[in-house]
């Protein structure tokens, strides 16, 4: 962990955002990918590694759920890249009564994260496990791309998902306020915004890595937490 600072958000806060909700089903106006579409990006992306050594830059929940099989990892900074609550989701961590929002890399700064290179064993397969749970529909194909990535070793081409989206689902440039205003209410069928959040920061830190916008966000997500449910008897664990 860096320094001595402990997290304000806590597995106590989090579980009182956590609720049950259903799933409402995809989101209506968007085209979902067929098996064959999938299939035919796989082996784009597969033909675009070009042999080389396949790392994927995890900016996220890939982070601490990467889902495909790793066999090394390392820090990495994304240069004209940073992290951004700017996707409006109705659907995972959020609902259409109650909105989240969903992390993306969006255009400028410099953004560290953790680079997982592949097995070289069915790199294909793997591939089209990463689109079948990144890549939902067509559109969202648009944000899959390679980015050059920093290491303490020169750099390296890395994959990526959920960089540079568009369309009328992007609100960019939120104040931290209002973000933490909406992760610390959102919730869905497969988790709360704030238990995302805090799994993100956790994450990072136990790797080395410190977000400050993410850092401050947690805070103002446990003080909104704290708001919405009163002390209640809760002990934040150190």
């Amino acid at each position: 962990m860096l320094g001595a600072t402990r997290m304000a958000l806590t597995d106590e806060l989090v579980s009182l955002s956590l609720r049950p909700e259903l799933d409402p089903g995809p989101e209506p106006h968007r085209t979902p990918l067929t098996e064959m579409e999938t299939e035919m990006f796989a082996r784009r992306l597969l033909q675009e590694s070009d042999g080389a050594p396949l790392w994927v830059f995890a900016c996220g929940s890939l982070i601490w759920k990467p889902d495909f099989d790793a066999v090394e990892w390392q820090r990495g900074a994304a240069r004209g890249w940073h992290r951004s609550f700017c996707l409006k989701m109705t659907r995972w961590r959020g609902s259409r009564a109650q909105p989240g929002l969903m992390m993306a890399l969006d255009r400028g700064g410099r953004r560290n994260g953790i680079l997982y290179r592949l097995a070289d064993g069915d790199r294909l397969g793997q591939i089209r496990r990463l689109i079948r749970r990144e890549v939902g529909t067509i559109e969202d194909a648009a944000t899959v791309r390679w980015i050059r990535v920093e290491t303490a070793h020169g750099f390296v081409r890395a994959l990526v998902f959920w960089a540079g989206p568009k369309g009328e689902r992007v609100s960019r440039k939120l104040p931290l306020e209002t973000v933490a205003a909406v992760l610390a209410r959102a919730c869905g069928h497969m988790g709360s915004c704030a238990e995302y959040l805090y799994l993100t920061v956790k994450h990072l830190e136990e790797r080395g890595i410190r977000d400050r916008n993410l850092w401050r966000l947690q805070e103002l997500v446990a003080a909104e937490l704290l708001s919405i449910h009163g002390f209640s008897g809760v002990t934040q664990s150190r």
